[in-house]
């Protein structure tokens, strides 16, 4: 039986690695990019390219073909501009009436867990109220925008604050003048779980769902950067301690652990 086509919307950092596990898994990817010199790396790894712009009009000479598949994986985060806000939701509106044209019946879309306030408690999918950045309000804007459309199923994917490979503590050490906040709790997860989770819910078809996607573990800044210096033998910043924890939330995601039966490849970051 022929598995189901996959277009990503947004093979970069994280779409063009959960692109070739995709690939590894039987299926035809598409993919998109927003600039010309990566069509070709995308062809060779085996992926369909794509030259596709939300400005914030979605824009690309093949957007029919492009959307011409069974799931679609939104893979673009709000880009910092003053009108963040209002310039997200114009780019969903846009991608929302291109894909009334289209052969997409499930989206998946990667959203943050930018969306919850830090309420200095744990927080669940329900806890999305009143977010405190701009880019969790454009979030959670567009992902009910998405939820609430009747052509395809969305599910929400609220990724902790993403690290691995290039992204690495030790990167941030050299440039950082002090660890402020020591004792906050961070809610990390690694690119790797990202790409696993992804892959999962497209396997087991979990569609109409709201999942957190943060490693179980919660190391606080103090613990996450200072074991990071000491693997790495640079010298750890100090600490600015200011005798009292800065506000914070703790992501719970038991309700994916438990539907997808997902254990965490990578449970504590600062390890």
């Amino acid at each position: 039986m022929q598995k189901e086509t996959i277009t990503i919307l947004g093979c970069g950092w994280l779409g063009l690695p959960l692109a070739e596990a995709l690939l590894k898994d039987g299926y035809a990817v598409k993919g998109s990019t927003t600039a010309e010199e990566n069509i070709e790396p995308l062809r060779q790894a085996g992926i369909e390219p794509y030259l596709i712009r939300l400005n914030p009009e979605m824009e690309g000479e093949e957007i029919t073909d492009f959307l011409q598949s069974d799931v679609l994986v939104v893979n673009i985060p709000p880009e910092r501009r003053e009108d963040i806000v209002e310039y997200h939701i114009e780019q969903c509106s846009s991608l929302i009436d291109a894909l009334g044209q289209s052969t997409v019946r499930s989206v998946l879309f990667v959203s943050s867990t930018s969306v919850y306030p830090p309420v200095c408690r744990e927080v669940v999918e329900e806890d999305a109220i009143d977010p405190e950045s701009l880019a969790g309000q454009a979030l959670l804007h567009v992902e009910e925008m998405l939820m609430q459309e009747s052509g395809f199923q969305t599910t929400v994917l609220r990724f902790g604050g993403l690290v691995g490979y290039d992204r690495s503590p030790v990167n941030y050490l050299g440039t950082m003048k002090a660890i402020t906040h020591p004792d906050q709790p961070m809610n990390l997860i690694h690119r790797d779980d990202c790409v696993r989770i992804i892959s999962e819910i497209i396997r087991l078809r979990q569609w109409g769902e709201v999942f957190n996607a943060s490693a179980p573990v919660h190391p606080s800044r103090r613990a996450y950067y200072g074991r990071a210096a000491e693997a790495s033998g640079i010298e750890l910043p100090s600490v600015e301690e200011s005798g009292e924890t800065a506000p914070y939330k703790l992501v719970n995601s038991d309700k994916l652990m438990k539907a997808l039966n997902y254990s965490f490849t990578h449970p504590d970051l600062s390890l």
